[in-house]
């Protein structure tokens, strides 16, 4: 029996360094894992967008961020954008037209990291870039609703806890990134490992602008019970519009800007 033993023991070892092994290259290389930072950034030229300009924001450090502004049409709000996690926010050029096609302001950008701005991508850089983009935006004096989507959803709910905006829309979003982690990765220890976890179920407790989340029950990227938890910590929630089938790409050609517009009609409206 002890070459039993042997084979148990040697199989235990073998697992044990193999496990040391993934977590070791989950820990170098996690913001490969977390972030798509490929492809490029459109020009205006390639878009809709004729009223649009080209804008470059400045950051703590000095590092520009590139990205696309539009002043709204009087009595409108400008849209404050968080994009997601995949290349770069010039490739959801159509919902910038949706906006200005219905008289709203934008103004969104890429990250430090991603196509249109130099840089690494770090959580905290992100949020700084937040910050720095809801400023460059303030300063032209309109009224700023935050949309937030997926990856965005942490960036604009932290700028909702320390800003005062109009109403912060969340659109996929994830109770923190390192829940997305571990309901991926439930073998490792996500929240000892994990560089960049996005609290955004801390961050929301401190935010006091009205709350729409949209998810779709079929997301498999992130799941919709983060929409429902995030919706339930609002102090003031709107809806919590849950589409039935739609997976975490789906909202926009589903409806979510009708859902968008109304809600902030209301808010806007509500405002004394």
């Amino acid at each position: 029996m002890k070459w039993v033993k042997r084979i148990v023991v040697g199989l235990l070892a073998v697992a044990a360094v193999a496990y040391v092994a993934v977590l070791g290259v989950m820990y170098v290389m996690q913001r490969d894992f977390q972030y798509d930072r490929s492809g490029r950034m459109l020009a205006l030229s390639e878009t809709n967008l004729s009223g649009a300009e080209l804008v470059s924001i400045p950051t703590d450090d000095g590092t520009p961020l590139g990205g696309w502004y539009q002043a709204p049409q009087p009595g409108k709000p400008a849209i404050l954008f968080f994009r997601g996690n995949s290349q770069s926010f010039s490739r959801e050029h159509k919902r910038y037209e949706a906006f200005v096609a219905d008289g709203y302001g934008f103004l969104a950008f890429d990250y430090r990291g991603f196509p249109g701005s130099p840089g690494e991508v770090t959580e905290a850089h992100v949020l700084a870039d937040a910050l720095a983009a809801y400023e460059w935006l303030a300063a032209k004096g309109a009224p700023i609703v935050l949309w937030g989507r997926s990856l965005g959803s942490g960036p604009s709910t932290y700028v909702a806890s320390l800003k005062d905006t109009d109403a912060l829309l969340l659109e996929t979003p994830f109770y923190s990134a390192v829940e997305v982690a571990a309901d991926r990765y439930g073998f490792l220890p996500v929240g000892l490992l994990m560089h960049d976890q996005y609290r955004v179920d801390q961050w929301m407790l401190s935010v006091d602008e009205p709350v729409l989340v949209a998810h779709g029950t079929a997301d498999s990227t992130i799941g919709v019970k983060h929409g429902e938890r995030v919706h339930a910590l609002a102090k003031h929630p709107d809806e919590l519009w849950i589409v039935d089938g739609v997976d975490h790409g789906g909202l926009w050609d589903a409806g979510i800007w009708d859902h968008a517009k109304a809600f902030f009609e209301r808010v806007e409206s509500a405002k004394p």
